[in-house]
């Protein structure tokens, strides 16, 4: 019996388990299979058989999820069902240790930003007064913050000369100057465009031309002013969440994960450091993580007018 197949059997057998002694409900079945595929996804990349599992392998599996801004209650609830399954490995004979044993489950802080939903962050953009200039603008910027997962800086620092729309990508200069191309969703591509119709009709000084976020000052628009945007629309929606502009972040790659993109995928859309390397973005080509994006991305799946 082949890898492939002896993965087939050892999943048919772990949600008849699950099904017949756990007792657990199709939807909740669904959900530990959605979080174990992750992991299998992530193996598979290293090559790594699932019946020669270690700790280690987990330990940066778990890493992974963390690196790339994923709630601790999330890395909760997918370790949650990644100790189930080797629990039932064990007991039906496939491995003789559990390699989750002795994994630390993740610290849930308060202090820690919220994840918002889909229909939060639409609550959000549909409060913005799009009757005016900066109506629009802010418009573009929570979509470019939601669609390519950015940092604030990186969204400030943003240039036209950065912008590939046709293409639906965007070139980002993250952390060390390191650059990075991330996909854009159709959604942001239209409300940038959208923006661009009033861009011009407002002070811009010498020597900012090229920054595609504009303040009312003529300059790029500040991490300060982008704070204040998000602050305001939170009040006047009435949210409850502590939000900034990291929160976008968070959500965007949460929601990737959530609907199944590759968890590689998402840290090069993210450009974090400890994945950062050469190797990495050899392995992992535009075109795929564009693939990923469209795939997954939620703003993807809504009909753009």
């Amino acid at each position: 019996m082949n890898k492939k197949e002896l993965n087939g059997q050892i999943i048919t057998k772990y949600k008849q388990y699950l099904k017949l002694e756990k007792s657990l409900s199709n939807n909740t079945i669904m959900a530990y299979m959605t979080d174990l595929e992750k992991l299998f996804i992530f193996l598979s990349e290293d090559n790594i058989n699932i019946l020669d599992v270690t700790s280690d392998n987990l330990e940066s599996f778990i890493a992974g999820l963390r690196d790339i801004g994923i709630h601790p209650r999330s890395q909760a609830r997918i370790l949650s069902g990644i100790r189930s399954f080797f629990h039932f490995m064990v007991i039906d004979g496939y491995i003789e240790q559990d390699p989750s044993e002795l994994i630390e489950s993740p610290k849930i802080g308060k202090h820690l930003p919220d994840i918002l939903s889909v229909e939060e962050i639409d609550c959000l953009i549909e409060a913005i007064d799009r009757s005016t200039k900066e109506g629009q603008r802010n418009c573009a910027i929570l979509e470019t913050l939601y669609s390519c997962g950015l940092r604030v800086s990186e969204l400030c620092n943003l240039r036209i000369s950065d912008l590939y729309l046709n293409d639906s990508f965007i070139k980002v200069e993250g952390k060390g100057s390191k650059q990075r191309l991330v996909p854009i969703s159709p959604k942001a591509i239209k409300e940038i465009k959208l923006y661009f119709q009033y861009r011009g009709d407002g002070l811009i000084k010498s020597g900012y031309e090229d920054y595609v976020f504009i303040s009312r000052f003529g300059k790029n628009i500040s991490r300060i002013m982008v704070f204040h945007i998000i602050k305001e629309l939170s009040n006047k929606i009435g949210l409850k969440k502590t939000i900034s502009p990291h929160t976008f972040r968070h959500s965007f790659a949460t929601h990737l994960l959530e609907g199944g993109a590759n968890l590689r995928a998402i840290q090069c859309m993210l450009g974090h450091e400890s994945i950062g390397t050469t190797e990495i973005y050899t392995h992992i080509e535009s075109s795929k993580l564009k693939e990923e994006i469209i795939s997954h991305h939620p703003r993807n799946n809504k009909k753009i007018l």
